[in-house]
């Protein structure tokens, strides 16, 4: 998109083009919400005015991700930030443990277009943190583009906190167009690839675990211990209590992820009999090692389906671990 002017129509099919690149042809939301990004692609190149952004939510696996992030390799603008959700917030706690006045800015000075890939919040802190961001968004002029499974209106839900993430939604759809993918196809699950989509779930653990003898040691990520099962080479093995039931968090996968491209959790229960900050951390867990295309290899009690909740962040976790290959009891 750099270069020369383009028209919509141009960029338009630089969407066609990185579909068929990938085998597969754009679906009729898939083309409605390309058309957009299009648009907003021409305005992005003209001088004197910054257009609104898009804030593009609906159901897991749809394309958001693809449609978004081709956007925004051909978007026609320098000072292109593309983050995700975990990744965001490991990079501002890093900058604001460096210097806490300028956190923000060093994330955003020289910045015309941000992309923020999975948006959601859970966590009361995290909503003070990203309104903070919103807000310096704006004050900058910069555009905003975020894909996200959930409307704003129903960003940090729990009726406790909910109220005190409403400047941010208010923000959002003043400054953004809030645009709705939610094609009948979960393309995720049809389209499986990368070390992730390697990964297995195997059940019951037993077998798994005779055939995998403990090799427990302890390790220091984030200046807190957590405990392994084996860590050695490229691989790293967890119970799921010491993972998830203990209070680690999201920077923490990431930080182990960074060090260890095939884990295994093993002793994975039913997680509707499990606290929802213990589902939550399983969820984030899965998140991290889908987005960082990490092989993943499970021993669990029951199956994914009888493994799994109904409930808020279900229905993501599920089509993520939809792409590994179940291995049943014989």
């Amino acid at each position: 998109m750099s270069g020369r002017s383009h028209s919509p129509a141009d960029l338009r099919e630089r969407f066609d083009a990185a579909a068929a690149r990938r085998g597969f042809e754009l679906d009729d939301a898939q083309r409605a919400v390309a058309d957009k990004l299009a648009e907003l692609g021409v305005a992005l190149g003209k001088r004197f005015r910054r257009p609104r952004g898009l804030y593009l939510h609906g159901p897991v696996g749809r394309g958001k991700s693809f449609l978004v992030d081709t956007f925004f390799a051909e978007a026609p603008v320098p000072g292109k930030l593309r983050v995700h959700f975990h990744d965001f917030f490991d990079q501002l706690h890093r900058a604001i443990a460096r210097q806490r006045s300028t956190a923000l800015a060093e994330l955003l000075d020289g910045r015309q277009l941000l992309h923020f890939d999975e948006f959601h919040v859970h966590d009361p802190g995290d909503a003070a943190l990203l309104t903070k961001l919103l807000h310096a968004v704006h004050a900058r002029r910069i555009t905003l583009v975020t894909t996200s499974n959930y409307h704003p209106e129903d960003l940090l839900p729990n009726p406790l906190h909910h109220h005190l993430f409403l400047p941010a939604i208010e923000l959002v759809e003043k400054h953004q167009e809030v645009v709705a993918l939610s094609g009948p196809t979960d393309y995720r699950t049809a389209h499986r690839s990368g070390r992730f989509a390697e990964g297995t779930w195997q059940w019951p653990m037993t077998t798994f675990q005779q055939q995998a003898p403990s090799e427990q040691t302890t390790l220091d990520i984030n200046g807190r211990s957590i405990r392994a099962l084996k860590a050695r080479d490229r691989l790293v093995c967890f119970d799921f209590r010491d993972l998830c039931d203990a209070a680690t968090s999201t920077r923490d996968y990431l930080a182990i992820a960074a060090q260890y491209d095939t884990w295994c959790i093993t002793g994975v229960p039913k997680l509707a009999e499990c606290g929802a900050e213990t589902r939550q951390r399983f969820a984030n867990v899965v998140d991290v090692l889908c987005d960082q295309d990490i092989t993943l290899q499970v021993a669990a009690d029951h199956s994914i389906a009888e493994t799994l909740w109904n409930g808020r962040d279900s229905e993501r976790t599920a089509s993520r671990l939809a792409l590994i290959r179940p291995i049943p009891p014989d």
